[in-house]
């Protein structure tokens, strides 16, 4: 039977012989806590259904899976009767209003614990500038256990429940939550759901053999299925190890002779020997990490961004990413979230091809994604003063489901990869690999007109293919301007700051700012003093935050005065105007090849936008000006004007918006 042909009475029935055994189970719990079980099985009567189908999708063929289904209504259901009172009373207040992540008022941040603050008591002392600047949503990078020395930065989990201990504790990072949340801001973790690292106590018991824990991961005796896997695979990081498995000894227990056994096996391992990826084909493995996720959900996160989601179902003879049924698994924990912890919402990390990246949005799998096609190509837009590939993008690809959200950025603790889709590009006469080649070449100065101070990540040799590091700043042109130029230079580095900023502030989404760009800090090269680091050229835009800096934010004759200022006015701007809530965008024909223009609207409220990424003043013409009717419109930031001719003049490398 296909899960698409269950009829209601099956589901019905399903639950109807299930629940009451949960309910004995934790009988207690549900004393203590009658109106939360009330609440539970309300949302469980909703949610079943799809819960119920996603499952039996996934875990059809399983001899035990009603065993499974009902270890995780089990889990479940104790998650919700020990969620505290105030994030009860949250889940009703997103329940009623589910797409408030959509309000003009969003503004995310994004910081390492340790680099932006020293640790999480640090982070609760910055409330009062992150109120300031005016966040709703701040994301804290991996902040959990992880193993001393590779760690993939924090991306290597040995403990979900545990934070690093030199960050804080669990209970700290409830509390600041709270404080958060009384702050008007969100709290945003990583849930790194396709690996643990190899001291996780899963994978501890998996090296004494333990089966049930075995069967957690992708282990195996020998090379032959390995092999076999990887006739299709592509290889993450082929320097650090051939192929996606690593050899690992399993030190079974004592035999009964008293004598130590020892067994040679192979372990799969996308991205580094430490991290070794879950296999979801075994159902103990969603019941776990649904756990794991509602755990964090308890201690007050709102947004748990889900890590590596392209890798997380395998299969023969496939690349093993983006497979239909990684899909499965997502919404089949958004079901559960919906059950347990409604205010829960999603984010997906997919820097994948545009066509893979957008099936992950949706109210019934990730709400929220990042959107790696706008950061890559407003970075484009920059080194070619031209507009095309981003006009089409926006044109083509920006439109999403109306009960979602891109997360917009223009920097982040990764590299930029230039993910914009070779057949869009084709269509404007543009060859993909040769392009990204010349934009690696830009953005590490080697072309002329280059301004960036870039530095390639994972670069290839023989190729020449590579990422780019380095913060917005030096990639923008203020460390070339300040070390080499002068203060024209300077001044065109910040407009184009000011530029790509505003950009993802009012084009629809979420913004989410990398902290420390809103003060313009450039690279930090102290990193290659670091053995632990100097491998990771992303280290150079990791640096940590310099309080002497930030108090420069208010001097008007300081770089960071300056752009500080500007991110205030637009941050204001965003606020101020409903125009800027929701998705809706029009892109308009600007007849220009260097000037973006876009219309906004959300409900009765529209916004007209065009941006200009060339040096020099560019014009629209009269016919543009009459057309969108700027004449009639209030101007809202910007130094455009229109001249005697009737064409509409438009500042070197400006953002203006009228209303």
């Amino acid at each position: 039977m296909n899960p698409s042909t269950i009829t209601p009475i099956e589901c019905s029935r399903a639950l109807r012989r299930i629940l009451p055994r949960v309910e004995t189970s934790l009988a207690v719990e549900i004393a203590a806590s009658p109106q939360a079980w009330q609440s539970f099985n309300r949302r469980l009567e909703t949610h079943f259904p799809a819960l119920f189908s996603l499952y039996l999708d996934l875990y059809r063929a399983r001899y035990d899976f009603f065993y499974h289904l009902e270890d995780l209504l089990t889990r479940l259901a104790r998650s919700a009767l020990s969620r505290p009172a105030d994030l009860l009373s949250l889940d009703e207040q997103r329940e009623t209003n589910p797409l408030w992540f959509q309000s003009n008022q969003m503004l995310g941040g994004v910081i390492y614990v340790d680099l932006f603050a020293g640790d999480l008591e640090g982070v609760r002392a910055k409330i009062p500038y992150f109120r300031e600047l005016g966040l709703t949503y701040l994301h804290l990078m991996p902040l959990f256990k992880s193993p001393e020395g590779e760690n993939d930065g924090g991306y290597a989990v040995s403990d979900y429940r545990e934070v690093e201990p030199r960050l804080g504790t669990i209970e700290q990072l409830a509390s600041l939550s709270r404080d958060l949340r009384a702050a008007g801001i969100s709290l945003v973790v990583d849930l790194v759901f396709n690996h643990t690292s190899d001291e996780h106590l899963w994978a501890q018991k998996a090296k004494a053999g333990d089966p049930d824990y075995l069967e957690m991961y992708h282990i195996f005796p020998n090379r032959a299925l390995p092999d076999q896997y990887e006739r299709a695979l592509r290889e993450i990081f082929p320097d650090e190890h051939p192929g996606a498995f690593s050899p690992l000894t399993l030190t079974p227990d004592a035999s009964a002779s008293g004598r130590e056994t020892r067994q040679q096996g192979w372990v799969w391992t996308t991205f580094h020997a430490y991290q070794w990826d879950l296999n979801y084909a075994n159902p103990a493995v969603f019941n776990h990490m649904a756990e794991e996720m509602l755990f964090l959900a308890n201690q007050g996160i709102e947004v748990i961004r889900l890590d590596a989601v392209a890798f997380i179902w395998k299969k023969m003879g496939t690349v093993c990413e983006n497979l239909p049924q990684a899909h499965t698994l997502i919404r089949a924990f958004n079901a559960a979230a919906r059950i347990s912890a409604p205010a829960l919402l999603f984010k997906s990390e997919a820097i994948v091809h545009p066509d893979e990246v957008v099936k992950y949005i949706h109210p019934a799998e990730c709400q929220l994604s990042y959107n790696p096609l706008l950061m890559a190509l407003l970075w484009n837009s920059l080194a070619t003063r031209k507009i095309r590939l981003l006009s089409q993008a926006l044109a083509t690809r920006f439109k999403i489901h109306p009960e979602t959200a891109w997360v917009n950025y223009v920097r982040c603790h990764d590299d930029i990869g230039w993910t914009f889709s070779d057949e869009d590009a084709a269509l404007l006469g543009v060859n993909g690999n040769d392009h990204r080649h010349f934009l690696n070449e830009f953005y590490r100065g080697r072309f002329p007109g280059s301004f960036g101070r870039g530095i390639p990540f994972q670069e290839n040799p023989k190729t020449g293919d590579c990422r780019i590091s380095g913060t917005c700043a030096s990639l923008a042109g203020l460390e070339k301007a300040l070390k080499e130029e002068g203060p024209a230079e300077v001044e065109l580095a910040i407009r184009r700051i000011l530029l790509v900023y505003g950009l993802t502030l009012i084009v629809g989404g979420l913004p989410l700012l990398y902290l420390s760009d809103e003060i313009g800090v450039m690279n930090d090269y102290s990193y290659r003093n670091d053995p632990r680091k100097a491998a990771d050229s992303r280290w150079v835009h990791r640096p940590r935050a310099d309080w002497s800096r930030y108090e420069q934010r208010n001097n008007p004759n300081s770089p960071e005065g300056r752009i500080f200022a500007g991110f205030r006015q637009l941050i204001a701007l965003r606020k101020a105007n409903r125009a800027f809530s929701g998705g809706s965008l029009r892109v308009l024909e600007t007849g220009n090849e260097h000037v973006l223009g876009f219309e906004r609207y959300f409900e009765e409220q529209s916004a007209l936008a065009a941006a200009n990424f060339s040096e020099n003043e560019q014009r629209l013409s009269a016919q543009f000006v009459a057309q969108n009717q700027v004449r009639e419109r209030a101007a809202l930031l910007g130094e455009a004007d229109i001249s005697p001719q009737g064409e509409l003049r438009l500042p070197p490398l400006s953002l203006n918006i009228w209303q």
